[in-house]
């Protein structure tokens, strides 16, 4: 009797083996079966706008489907990413975040945050890391990182650096160059790359970090100077370029931004694989990553998994960060 009610459970549990898996077969089948859209939470022109029409031409390609960009800016990416957690979660919207709304907000806003990306968003693949470039304006006393960390100690507080606001990786440059070598710099936050380029290229602001797609005119008419980049190792888009970690200053600094894919937490896992597969297959097109490369990125793609635990890494440096630092919304 008893030996008959296990056979019973084993054929009842490969039954719904079974079935589970053809449902998700299924699933994956039938995706996608209307109009993908991928939400950008800023607005367009920017780097994370320009990452993702150049992906979309790709994917409405190799999906056989029309992929459009929706542009949701505002709240520092937040608007855009609280769109698409309160969206169907059948992977036909999708979110291009990048570090800020995905990584570092959560740490910064915590309980103003109406969504929790580790719980809310499934990560799809990232799509490009992006380092940015630290410049300073034409006039400055000094030609490298060495020379920005001598000047900086002989002047405590005087060297003030921009970024495009409170909190973002741009910000978080500063801070860690900062911790790393013990230098105290004046933050001035900005509300995009614009102003801040301007006022470095106008000597009102010594420094910035910023990407290469936004710093690129300012360095090519000559009104500021790159001095370095912020990625571990130099950058396919500069190779020309030291890596702030080549400086005896700061040897092992590495911190960049990266833009990714998520979808809403109760994607089905086969969709998430259809995507990821399109998407890795995009990005190994030599023109696709030539022109991302072009943008300042570098082509990173994972899967899911791999993604999740990126994620969880560069999470923990950045709330190192922001605590050695004392960042909250309001500075």
């Amino acid at each position: 009797m008893i030996r008959r009610s296990l056979c019973a459970s084993a054929v009842l549990f490969a039954l719904s083996a079974l079935m589970a898996s053809s449902a998700g077969m299924a699933q994956e089948a039938a995706y996608p079966s209307k109009t993908i859209t991928i939400v950008v939470p800023f607005t367009p022109g920017g780097g994370v706008d320009v990452m993702g029409r150049l992906l979309a031409d790709k994917l409405r390609v190799s999906l056989n489907q029309q992929v459009i960009v929706d542009n949701k800016p505002g709240a520092s990416g937040m608007l855009g990413a609280l769109a698409v957690v309160r969206a169907a979660a059948d992977g036909h919207t999708l979110l291009l975040g990048s570090a800020g709304e995905t990584a570092i907000n959560p740490i910064i806003y915590k309980a103003k945050m109406q969504y929790a990306p580790d719980k809310d968003l499934a990560p799809i693949t990232p799509i490009v890391r992006v380092p940015n470039v630290l410049i300073t304006r034409k006039d400055a006393p000094f030609k490298s990182v060495d020379e920005l960390i001598v000047h900086a100690r002989k002047n405590p507080g005087k060297l003030s650096y921009a970024s495009s606001g409170v909190g973002n990786p741009q910000h978080l440059n500063g801070e860690l160059l900062e911790e790393m070598t013990r230098v105290f710099m004046v933050h001035v936050p900005y509300r995009g790359a614009a102003g801040q380029l301007l006022d470095v290229a106008g000597g009102n602001v010594d420094m910035t970090f910023v990407s290469m797609a936004a710093a690129a005119p300012f360095i090519k008419d000559g009104r500021v100077n790159a001095i370095a980049v912020t990625s571990a190792a130099r950058a396919p888009f500069a190779p020309n370029l030291p890596a702030i970690a080549e400086s005896k200053a700061a040897p092992k600094y590495a911190l960049e931004n990266w833009f990714g894919l998520f979808a809403p937490a109760a994607t089905p896992a086969p969709v998430i694989a259809r995507i990821n597969a399109a998407v890795v297959a995009a990005l190994k097109d030599p023109d696709l990553a030539k022109r991302m490369t072009d943008q300042g990125g570098i082509v990173s793609p994972m899967t899911p998994e791999q993604f999740r635990a990126f994620i969880k890494v560069e999470s923990a440096q950045y709330a190192r960060i922001v605590d050695f630092a004392k960042i909250t919304p309001d500075n």
